[in-house]
């Protein structure tokens, strides 16, 4: 595939016409970095600066509680742009850390860049408002949902709430104790739907942690 028609499936390139990719390509400093399988690329609380868009490979985002009690992981593939909600505003850090699952292969953006691009393409200052609206309605829209009534469903609130995409792989370090404590079940209920879970292999139960083979099973 061309470089170009790689750049056309990021999210934030998405619409463009050839001419406008093409002089985006001619004119734009893009940083390219590789970082190999198993490295770390940034870690929660560091700098959100530049911006990284994968548009190869595969990551691992793990997010943390604040106390460090239980973090969930998710796998994502590729195009990802990472975290851009975190790029503007008041705290600009990463809110999670994010590992090389593969080979990854990005772009890098600086942010005099990012303000050019939104100055002279139209197409990229919507995708990128696009984004960080999206993202910011989706958190806003948490607190004004329906309560989940059963505990496989509490389950699945508790993961989707603090995941980036509400599908897919998913991992939770936590505590059974912990998990029955902030979903408000008994440890024995939690226990007994998370051996149910087990048994129609949707999830995998290790020693303080739970895997998620597709978040968006779980609602079927």
């Amino acid at each position: 595939m061309k470089f170009t028609d790689q750049l056309l499936e990021l999210p934030l390139f998405q619409g463009m016409s050839r001419t406008d990719i093409n002089e985006v390509v001619a004119h734009t400093k893009l940083g390219f970095h590789k970082v190999a399988q198993g490295k770390d690329i940034v870690s929660a609380g560091s700098e959100c600066k530049p911006l990284y868009l994968l548009f190869r490979g595969r990551l691992l985002a793990t997010g943390a509680a604040d106390d460090h009690s239980y973090s969930v992981s998710e796998d994502l593939a590729a195009p990802v742009v990472m975290q851009p909600e975190c790029f503007f505003g008041l705290t600009q850090r990463y809110t999670k850390s994010f590992r090389a699952l593969t080979e990854c292969h990005f772009i890098r953006l600086e942010k005099a860049e990012v303000m050019r691009l939104c100055t002279l393409h139209e197409v990229f200052r919507i995708n990128m408002l696009n984004v960080v609206s999206a993202q910011s309605q989706r958190i806003g829209r948490i607190p004004w949902r329906t309560e989940p009534q059963d505990i496989r469903s509490k389950i699945v609130r508790f993961v989707e709430n603090r995941c980036i995409r509400p599908a897919g792989r998913k991992e939770l370090a936590i505590k059974m104790v912990d998990l029955a404590r902030i979903i408000g079940e008994s440890r024995l209920q939690l226990s007994r739907e998370l051996n149910r879970m087990a048994a129609e292999n949707l999830i995998e139960l290790k020693r303080g942690h739970i895997v998620i083979h597709a978040l968006e099973k779980l609602r079927d």
